[in-house]
Parts: C-alpha cells; sequence; structure tokens
C-alpha cells in the first residue's frame, strides 16, 4: 500500500509541475508566480465522502470538511487536495491559502442545478449591486477571498457549471439576483489555474477580482454560443495577470478585462494593470479580446498578441461609455488572425448600461495611446469603427499593417472623434487616421 500511495504522489507531483511550467522555447510571462512550494500534505476528497463520485451524491459537505482539514492541518508549504475520477455533484465551496486543487484526469466537479442551495453574497464594491440584478448576487461554483497561494489544476479534469437552468431563468427573466461564475477569487495572491476544462458555466467563467500575481494558462473554456454572457476569462481590477495558451469557445467574450462600473468602480479605484494575454484561440458570437465595458477603474499597461479567432461577432473589441470615468490607455495588440468575423476592429465610447441614474454622467473616460498591429482578417464582413466620444476623443490610436479581406467588399472603416495615424491598413483607414500629426506616435510606437 505504501508503495502504491508513494507511486500515485510522484505521479500526481509530476502533472502538477508540468502543468505550472511553460512549454520549451516558448515566451511565457507565467513566471510572475513562482512555483509553488512542495506541498507538505496530500489527501484525497474520497476520504471525506461523497459518494465516490456517483454523480448523484451530492459532496459539498466533502469538499467543505476537506478544506477545514487543510486549514487546522497548517502542513508545511500547504496540501494537495485530490479529486479522483468520477463525478463529484456538489454546491459551492470555498478554498483556502496554500493549497493545490487537482483534479485527475476523468474526474468532474459538477455543479448542483438546485439553485436554491447556492448562497447569496455581498455585491462586489466596484460594481455597487449584482452585475445583473440589484442587491447581492451568488458565490461562485468555486470560491476564495483574500487567500495567498492557490493552484487549481489536473490532468485536464472538468469543472461542469450545468449552466442551462441558469440560463433559462435569464432568458425567461425570473432569475431572482446575479448569476454565479464557476471560478471567483477576490483578493487573493499567487493564483495558477491550469490544465483544467471549464463547461457550460451559468455567468462568466473564470473572474479574478481585486487580485494580484495571476497565470491562467492551459486552460480550456467551453459554453454554447447562445448562452447568455458566459464570458471566458475576465480580469477585473487585477494587476500582473498573465493568460496563456487557451482555448474558449463560449457565449459571450473570450477574454474581457474590467475595472468596476460606473461611480462604484471610481470609487474604488483599483485599475487593471499589467496584464499579458498570449496564444488565445477560440470562437464567441461576441468578442475574441475585448475591454470594457466596465473600466471606471482603468484599464492600462496591456498586451494581447498571438491570437487566433474564428467565427466571433468581433475581432477585437474595445469598449467604455459616458459616464464610466477611468481611462483605457498603453494597449497593445498584435499578430492576431481572424477568420469569419463580422467587425475585425470596435473600438467604441457609447457601450453598456449602467448600475443606476446616479452616475455621473459628465464622467468621461479618457482613452488614450492604442496599438494594434499585424492583423490580417478573411471573410470579414466590416473593418469596424473607431467612434470616440465628442467631448472626450480618443487619441493616439495607431494602427499598422491591418488588413481584412471578405468574399465580398469589405465594408469600409468608421471614425468619429479620434485621432492618431493608421500605416499599410485595407480597407483604405478612415480619414481621422490619415493625419501627419499622428504618424510620428505611431511609428515611435511599433
Amino acid at each position: 500500500m505504501g508503495m502504491r500511495r508513494s507511486s500515485w504522489l510522484l505521479a500526481v507531483a509530476a502533472v502538477a509541475a508540468a502543468a505550472v511550467m511553460p512549454a520549451a522555447g516558448q515566451e511565457t510571462c507565467s513566471g510572475i508566480v513562482p512555483a509553488p512550494p512542495r506541498r507538505g500534505a496530500w489527501m484525497s476528497l474520497a476520504s471525506f465522502g461523497g459518494g465516490g463520485g456517483d454523480g448523484r451524491t451530492v459532496s459539498t459537505a466533502a469538499f467543505e470538511a476537506a478544506v477545514a482539514s487543510i486549514e487546522r492541518r497548517r502542513a508545511p508549504g500547504g496540501a494537495v487536495l485530490y479529486v479522483p475520477a468520477g463525478v463529484w455533484l456538489t454546491g459551492p465551496f470555498n478554498l483556502t491559502s496554500h493549497m493545490t486543487l487537482f483534479l485527475a484526469r476523468g474526474a468532474v466537479i459538477r455543479a448542483t442545478q438546485d439553485t436554491s442551495s447556492w448562497p447569496l453574497i455581498e455585491a462586489l464594491p466596484s460594481y455597487g449591486r449584482g452585475r445583473e440584478l440589484p442587491g447581492g448576487r451568488y458565490m461562485s461554483l468555486i470560491h476564495g477571498n483574500g487567500l495567498q497561494d492557490v493552484v487549481i489544476t489536473g490532468d485536464n479534469g472538468t469543472i461542469d457549471g450545468q449552466g442551462s437552468a441558469w440560463w433559462d431563468m435569464w432568458k425567461k427573466g425570473t432569475l431572482p439576483f446575479t448569476r454565479p461564475h464557476l471560478l471567483e477569487l477576490m483578493n487573493s495572491s499567487d493564483v495558477i489555474v491550469s490544465n483544467v476544462v471549464f463547461r457550460d458555466s451559468p455567468f462568466w467563467n473564470i473572474h479574478p477580482v481585486y487580485c494580484s500575481n495571476v497565470v491562467i494558462r492551459n486552460v480550456t473554456v467551453l459554453a454554447p454560443h447562445d448562452s447568455p454572457n458566459t464570458d471566458g476569462i475576465d480580469p477585473d481590477s487585477s494587476s500582473n495577470v498573465c493568460i496563456e495558451d487557451c482555448y474558449i469557445s463560449t457565449g459571450d467574450d473570450l477574454v474581457a478585462i474590467k475595472s468596476g462600473w460606473d461611480e462604484y468602480g471610481m470609487a474604488y479605484g483599483r485599475p487593471s494593470s499589467h496584464i499579458t494575454i498570449r496564444r488565445i484561440t477560440g470562437s464567441s458570437p461576441f468578442a475574441g479580446f475585448a475591454i470594457g465595458s466596465e473600466t471606471s477603474g482603468g484599464v492600462e499597461h496591456v498586451i494581447a498578441e498571438h491570437l487566433n479567432f474564428f467565427s466571433t461577432g468581433f475581432g477585437i473589441h474595445i469598449k467604455t461609455n459616458s459616464g464610466r470615468g477611468g481611462f483605457i490607455r498603453n494597449i497593445t495588440v498584435s499578430d492576431v488572425t481572424l477568420d469569419t468575423v463580422r467587425y475585425g476592429l470596435r473600438i467604441a465610447g457609447d457601450v453598456g448600461g449602467h448600475p443606476d441614474d446616479r452616475y455621473d454622467r459628465n464622467a468621461l473616460p479618457v482613452v488614450d495611446n492604442l496599438t494594434i498591429k499585424n492583423v490580417q482578417g478573411q471573410n470579414i464582413k466590416e473593418a469596424g469603427s473607431i467612434k470616440g466620444i465628442a467631448t472626450s476623443a480618443f487619441s493616439r490610436i495607431c494602427l499598422s499593417n491591418v488588413k481584412f479581406n471578405g468574399g465580398a467588399t469589405v465594408r469600409p472603416w468608421k471614425c468619429e472623434a479620434v485621432s492618431g495615424a493608421a500605416l499599410d491598413v485595407q480597407p483604405s483607414p478612415c480619414t481621422e487616421l490619415t493625419s501627419t500629426s499622428g504618424m510620428s506616435f505611431c511609428t515611435n510606437s511599433l
């Protein structure tokens, strides 16, 4: 028995180590989170009950007991909670610091569809209310607040939100509170999420909010294209975030950077900053890569590169609105391939609603220093639009080597309240981006 246990521990350790290491020769940002320490304790979820993963027994108490055991034990370097193969039906549960949640091959953590058993938690202070409805919101399936050194990984096990019950309530207008995420970590640092499949989330899938030092890599996120608001990965008022090597196909934006909503986001005042997004592939009826529209705390210092999107509504969508305040600045998007996309690029100042009628209509966002380069698109219907706000024009917008082709003539660019420059852009760029005044900035930014 001891020999078998030793072999099992070594195998899990090897898979966990591989999950957080970049592929040889690939540029990576995953070093922002140090490799987790060797965990001093290992435990199997099966030891805490839960019906052995039979798919029928509700395992919430088993998850809670296992996490409580990790907290009590305080093993050197923390502990691994191993989820064996099987279907583990559960309601929401919290993680703790210094732990690894490891999903074995064939392991499924499946959310119960008994929505009445989901606890309510407070609205995020940077939103002031639930994102969909006033009041609180449902807790995410896997949740944590104020944590440090958390790893969610495995041998490509699945976290299944069984979101159809929530989607139906949304579509019928019977949803009492804002829907839950699959994974939300708040006020946490040194987080790694890798080698796991997220499927059918009730709402946004992966939501790090008020976090720092977060790595999300080698993750697959899946939901039907008609599932409402099932964003893939939404870093929100978070800094030092690395998102790499993911496949995402959902019903809403694949990756969307946010930072709070109108007066609440401005008051909270925590930007999303120093975010790198690299080697993302996927499909959505909305955007492949997005910023916003909730950007009231500000978004800055973002690099998004080597993106491959197909059958999407927008390739790149940067969106804000009057009343948002905040800023979107120092953004570089490069090396993007698009296929069968309605709008290649949209940068807009008139997108998204408001939490209530108390927002300041004079709180105008600043959009400045955006570089979009090396973007190639085929089967594109409309090149896109860049429309600023009349009293807060978008400035220093640089397009370089952006070429969109279609089966028929690609509809031309539309621009308003914007300044900048365009180099080697097809179809021909709007006149607002062909003045010589913005050319030096554009040339220097490349």
